[in-house]
């Protein structure tokens, strides 16, 4: 198709420039610019961009609408740019355009722009060229790429080795940067060792491993209505609004909170009593059942191996394992505290200890096949992982930096 400057230029009336509107739109498509398409077919470059982006209302100037449609996302939803939305941004950017405003004339999201034109963008002299744009991310998009985990043998081996020992994906990745603080590349989400357990035909991991996980429930379990529980014993309970503010707070270690995980038929039981500051757990073996005596006797005996001031109050629910709380008041002088009816968010840090320790004893197992010796192994285990709350430190290091300052010499006046 040939064009050439008309030498008659009067207004043409009803007939808009229709031949060359065509051969402008026939051109763009074929790949040229817009001043390339402009130059051909003989037109202003401004006739173009308005023919191309419609015209904004302006004194003496009513609003145009673009010749064609403007240019809309992918059908369905996309991740990617197309070359038209390319060729859309480039003729927008040069005419100062700003991101929000192109973002918005192709129904994509700002930061979706922006991430485009940085990126492929000319570094040399940040001019965003639409078509070279297009070969960049076709060149970067390819499927499948090696993941990090994959191709880095020591990383996959650090974190099969926690996996294995029962540590989340999140727990190992936050504690990369503290275990390699100088290897930059032992780094890695926690969502790319799910992904590397979890996406079929990867095989970073072996899928055994995945069973480590904590659970594999897939929705939450409602919580129980706070009338469907009648409390055991009336008498003599101290209630948890009575408790002492530095248990609350979790500013002086010393206050523990405790409950029962139950066996099968609910013939066995295994108390669990866990340290609110420092989130350490100890495990009590109940081989004598769990009456209202046998937890009595073995909580006396589990809290006396502790450091007095480290055990300074006990908060426990309303089970009636716990009747005889003021006989181990008396033999202990630890107050015990009582959570209100069907409330264990009261207890936290238990109730999520408690969810742990079922990768150990699984529901529906009995727990009376466990020796003392394998608790304390399985306490040992837990409180050697790192936990979110204590900044990725684990239970057992705090704990020990609390004993460390409880026996350092106090430090002489000077005179």
């Amino acid at each position: 198709m040939e064009f050439g400057i008309r030498a008659d230029r009067k207004p043409q009336g009803a007939r808009k420039l229709a031949r060359e509107r065509e051969g402008y739109f026939l051109l763009m498509d074929q790949g040229l610019s817009s001043r390339e398409a402009c130059k051909l077919v003989g037109i202003h470059e401004r006739t173009g961009r308005e023919w191309r982006n419609g015209r904004l209302p302006s004194p003496g100037h009513r609003a145009k609408r673009p010749a064609r449609a403007a240019v809309l996302p992918a059908s369905g939803p996309s991740r990617f740019l197309t070359e038209d939305e390319r060729i859309h941004v480039a003729d927008r950017l040069r005419e100062d355009a700003g991101i929000r405003e192109i973002a918005a004339e192709l129904g994509r999201a700002p930061s979706t722009v922006s991430r485009e034109v940085r990126r492929n963008a000319r570094p040399e002299s940040g001019a965003y060229r639409p078509h070279a744009a297009q070969r960049r991310a076709e060149a970067r998009r390819p499927r499948p790429k090696p993941s990090k985990i994959g191709s880095d043998r020591e990383l996959r081996e650090y974190i099969a080795a926690r996996l294995g020992r029962k540590w989340s994906p999140e727990q190992i990745a936050r504690r990369l940067p503290m275990d390699f603080p100088d290897d930059g590349s032992m780094r890695v989400s926690h969502e790319a060792i799910y992904q590397a357990l979890y996406v079929q035909g990867r095989g970073e991991l072996r899928r055994e491993l995945a069973r480590a996980l904590r659970t594999g429930r897939a929705r939450r379990k409602p919580h129980r209505r706070p009338d469907a529980r009648q409390p055991r014993f009336a008498a003599g309970m101290v209630m948890i609004s009575d408790r002492p503010a530095e248990a609350e707070d979790r500013a002086v270690p010393g206050h523990w909170e405790g409950d029962l995980i139950i066996g099968k038929d609910g013939g066995s039981a295994i108390g669990t009593l866990v340290e609110r500051s420092t989130r350490y757990a100890m495990l009590v073996h109940l081989p004598g059942g769990r009456t209202a005596e046998a937890v009595r006797d073995a909580l006396v005996a589990t809290v006396k191996t502790l450091p007095s001031h480290l055990v300074k109050s006990l908060t426990w629910d309303q089970g009636s394992e716990m009747a005889a709380h003021g006989a181990f008041t008396i033999a202990t002088d630890i107050p015990v505290y009582f959570c209100d009816p069907a409330s264990p968010w009261q207890r936290g840090s238990n109730e999520n200890t408690n969810g742990l320790l079922r990768q150990y004893f699984p529901k529906g197992t009995s727990l009376a096949v466990h020796s003392p010796e394998h608790l304390a192994a399985v306490a040992a285990e837990l409180n050697g992982r790192p936990r979110k709350t204590l900044g990725w430190e684990t239970p057992a290091e705090r704990l020990a930096k609390l004993l460390a300052e409880a026996t350092k010499p106090p430090c002489c006046d000077e005179p």
